[in-house]
């Protein structure tokens, strides 16, 4: 068995003493795990940053076996916010929520292509709200719409939607027609309720831990 694929990095482990096993977000096979023999090299460690993308070669035995993957880098990504805690937590958080939540071997082009934006968008001075939009649309095609009709755009108005018997108010950042200044209050309101949708319709029901990375984003605008 063998592709080539292009994606990016959510995960890696140590396997011996100077490879790793990876788990990888590819566009045309989903999310995938394997081994990169020398991944703990001086010559390659640099390329596994957590959410940087990468072109992968991969082959197995059989389906049924753990392959074993040749990488070269396409673009780093969290090297270029080393300074930036901010961003570098945003990348991490993202990137461990398709670790959580993504079925095995399963392509699905919509997310793939509105994760690489949002990577794309974290240089712009209103990322984070980028990112909070891109958690909705992460919501949306794993199963759960949401609606924001018409008469619910005002951000004088309490809106609230209920999930699981539980009442959640809809953030005014998410209400707003324009953005002008974000407040840190606005914007950890809306991670706080992105991050309930999250809970309840996926986490919760499917006894998955919840990403600690996704936390420490949400205390930064404390």
């Amino acid at each position: 068995m063998y592709w080539k694929d292009e994606g990016y990095l959510l995960h890696k482990n140590n396997f011996d003493e100077n490879s790793i096993i990876i788990e990888v977000f590819t566009l045309n096979h989903g999310k995938y795990k394997g081994i990169v023999y020398g991944g703990l090299s001086r010559k390659l460690k640099n390329n596994f940053q957590i959410g940087n993308k990468i072109l992968l070669n991969f082959k197995a035995k059989n389906e049924n076996r753990m392959g074993y993957f040749n990488v070269e880098l396409i673009r780093p990504v969290v090297p270029l916010f080393f300074d930036d805690r901010k961003r570098s937590i945003c990348i991490l958080a993202a990137s461990t929520i398709l670790k959580v939540l993504l079925p095995e071997r399963q392509i699905n082009s919509k997310i793939y292509y509105s994760f690489q934006r949002m990577v794309d968008q974290i240089t712009i001075n209103n990322w984070i709200y980028m990112y909070i939009l891109w958690e909705l649309s992460l919501i949306k095609e794993l199963g759960y719409e949401l609606n924001f009709n018409d008469k619910t755009r005002s951000k004088d108005m309490n809106f609230n939607i209920e999930i699981n018997g539980k009442k959640f108010k809809v953030p005014k950042l998410l209400l707003y027609d324009k953005l002008t200044n974000l407040k840190n209050d606005e914007i950890k309101e809306a991670l706080i309720f992105t991050k309930n949708l999250l809970m309840e319709n996926f986490t919760i029901p499917n006894h998955l831990q919840f990403p600690i990375s996704r936390n420490v984003l949400e205390k930064y605008f404390s």
